[in-house]
This record gives C-alpha cells, structure tokens and sequence, in this order.
C-alpha cells in the first residue's frame, strides 16, 4: 500500500513553498568577509607637506558608514588602514573582497596603490582598477586621453618648470592647479590669472608646494555641474536595481549645479569651499537637481558616461563639467573614487535626489566590484544575452 504524504503544518497565512514568489537579487553564494580599505583622516600620514594634503583622507563616521550599509546584507566587515602595513594585514586577514576608497599617501599614483597591492595578492576589490585611477588622479593625462577621443575639454598646457614657453593656445584669464590632486586642492582664487607674471607666479608656487606639475587650462566662465556615474555594459546582470538602468548600462542620475558666485571663494569651487557643510557662511549653493533643460541634462549626463568609459572606469565615478563663455559643455575632471560621506558628498547628495538609499549605493558598488570577479551570480530575472568583458574573471578567486 502506498505510503500516504503528510503535508507539513504551515504557520497561519505561511504560503507553499512552490507559491513564494523567487529572489529575483543576485545574492552571494554566502556572506562575504569585506574589508574597507580606507586612509583616516588624523591617522595617516601623506608623505606631502602642503596643508591640504590630507584633504581627501575620509573620516571615521564615513567608514563606520560604509561598514554599516554593507553589514545590512548580512555581511561582515573589517576596516583596514591603506598604510605600508595593507599587504601583511590582508594576508592576515583573507577578505572575500575589498571596498576600496583608499586615496594613498604619497606619489604621482597614490590613488592606484591600494588597487596594485590587491592585485598583486589575488584579492577582488570595488571600483576602478590600478591604471585607471593612476589617470585619473593625472589630470593632464586624462584631458589628453579626452581631447585625442575627441571629448570636449578646454585648452590646457602642464608646466614642469614654469619657465616653459607658454602655448599659443591658451587665452587669459587662465585657471592653474597642481597636476595630480583632487578635492580642490591648490585651489582658491588666486588659482585664476589674467598676465603671464601672474601665471609664472602661481605656477611656481603650485609646483613648489606639491611637488607635482602645474596644470595650466582655459578659465570656463560658465555654469559649474557635476554628474555621479554608475554602471557599465553587463551591470544590469548583477545589479539589486536593475530597473533603474538603460539599454547601454547606465544610470542617469540627476545633475547637480555647483553655484560658488557667492561662496567663500567665488567662481572657484576649491578646497576650502569643499570643507564647508550646507548652512555655513560661505558654502556654495548645491542644486540637485540643476535648473536645466531637460536636453542640457542628457547631453551633460551622456558626456560624462563617455568621459567615464573613455580612460577605462569602472562601475562609479563623479565627472566635473563647467559651461564655457558659449554655454558649450567642456570636461574639467573625474573622480573615480568619489567621496561617499552620506549627506554631504556630492554622489551621496544626488543618489538621495534620485531615491536611491545611501545603503543602496553602497551594496551597489560592492555588488558590482564582486561580480567582475566570479563572486555573484546574475540575477535570474534578467536572462539577457550579453557578451562577457574582457576586464571579468571567469572563475572566483581561490584562496589558498
């Protein structure tokens, strides 16, 4: 006689299993050990002696952040100093994966040394890789690599010396900064020139103090945007929203408008405006979103989603743009590891815009640095037939 099947008891309104409706997230095989790679304000030392030269270091309550968003999705994490220590403390610790923010301490690539050492030990880690964020760091180097794929961006010439000869293509006022910072470093408004003695001048002083070559461009009178980017071609495998990506593997995000004319100091959006919180005297105006058409929105969102894929990042950046004298769109600069102090970094403020959750953001990017390595499985409500990138592993990493 056959056998009669009891059905379990279900807890009242449980339904069957068969009724559930599937996970349509990727999700990990199991947790993830992640750690955050990171330089703490306070706590690391640059090897640079001008005073803004830890300006992009990140503060504890930003890691604590970072760590706190991750560890929702039932992972755990660590926190690892980006110090002449990160290659014995991974070693030590064998993470499933690295959030890197690391800014590095010193050198013409500081922001590519935590990147190499994750390489050089097998270890996946988020964001760009090592030679795009030696790039990007480079500002000449990345206008160059944008004017010759003939992406928009104004007239410029890299001073080593500042005794050599000035371009003919350079037309005052100028704009001088030092060639391979970032948060408005070397910046205020002794940055604009109107005479080649001025120019000589803060050229000098640039490669004095930072040790570093001074980049010489056209000042752009025009409105100041920037424009956070996230994704690439397959992100809509992996990614926990996919309904918020386009055909090509981006989302537009909304711009946000920079308006520094009354600021602390005016037309130049430099370091010590980046250091003032929303309420204090002498803070730009943040408007996100910016008070533009919605045709200047695309065109300025489609530019920097080029100017992003064009010296190869990866998954997130911040992209600067400022009108010219024309209203023609022309590329300052891009941050492949933008700032992500939630409420207070520009891409934190304009995800918020967006509706997306700083959690969110976070899982985002951790999420698609994983799947780049074999670490996540594509999500199966989104059977579509992609080819696979020549920058992804085809295997997970094995940890010996």
């Amino acid at each position: 006689m056959e056998e009669t099947q009891i059905p379990p008891i279900l807890e009242k309104d449980e339904p069957l299993e068969e009724d559930k409706p599937p996970d349509s997230l990727p999700r990990p095989a199991r947790p993830w050990r992640v750690a955050v790679i990171a330089n703490v304000k306070g706590e690391s030392t640059p090897t640079a002696e001008a005073e803004d030269a830890s300006a992009e270091f990140d503060s504890k309550d930003t890691i604590q952040a970072i760590q706190s968003a991750i560890e929702t999705d039932g992972h755990s994490t660590i926190f690892l100093q980006a110090d002449s220590n990160l290659p014995i403390r991974l070693n030590q610790v064998c993470p499933d994966i690295c959030f890197n923010i690391a800014e590095g301490l010193g050198g013409d690539a500081r922001e590519a040394q935590a990147p190499a050492v994750m390489e050089i030990l097998h270890v996946p880690y988020t964001a760009s890789r090592v030679l795009t964020n030696a790039l990007s760091l480079d500002k000449t180097m990345t206008k160059r690599i944008w004017r010759d794929v003939g992406l928009p961006t104004a007239a410029f010439q890299e001073f080593v010396s500042g005794d050599e000869p000035i371009s003919a293509d350079l037309h005052y006022p100028l704009f001088v900064k030092p060639a391979r910072e970032g948060t408005g470093m070397g910046m205020d408004l002794g940055s604009i020139v109107h005479s080649e003695e001025q120019l000589r001048q803060r050229v000098r002083w640039t490669i004095k103090t930072y040790q570093q070559p001074a980049l010489v461009e056209e000042y752009l009178c025009g409105r100041e945007f920037t424009v956070g980017v996230i994704g690439r071609s397959d992100a809509i495998r992996y990614s926990r929203m996919p309904h918020r990506y386009e055909a090509d593997g981006f989302i537009r995000l909304p711009v946000m408008e920079v308006e520094s004319s009354e600021s602390a100091t005016p037309g130049v959006y430099g370091h010590y405006a980046k250091t003032l919180h929303p309420g204090e005297e002498g803070v730009p105006q943040f408007l996100c979103p910016a008070d533009i058409t919605p045709e200047l929105a695309r065109r300025l969102q489609d530019l920097a989603i080029k100017a992003h894929t064009a010296i190869g990042a990866l998954d997130v950046s911040r992209v600067d743009i400022r009108l010219d004298a024309q209203g023609e769109p022309k590329l300052i600069e891009i941050n492949t590891l933008p700032g992500l102090s939630p409420g207070f970094s520009d891409l934190c403020v304009i995800c918020e815009t967006a509706g997306i959750a700083y959690t969110d953001l976070i899982l985002e990017i951790l999420y698609l640095g994983a799947s780049r390595f074999g670490l996540l499985m594509e999500s199966p409500s989104q059977p579509i037939d992609l080819p696979t990138p020549a920058y992804m592993s085809t295997t997970p990493i094995q940890k010996s």
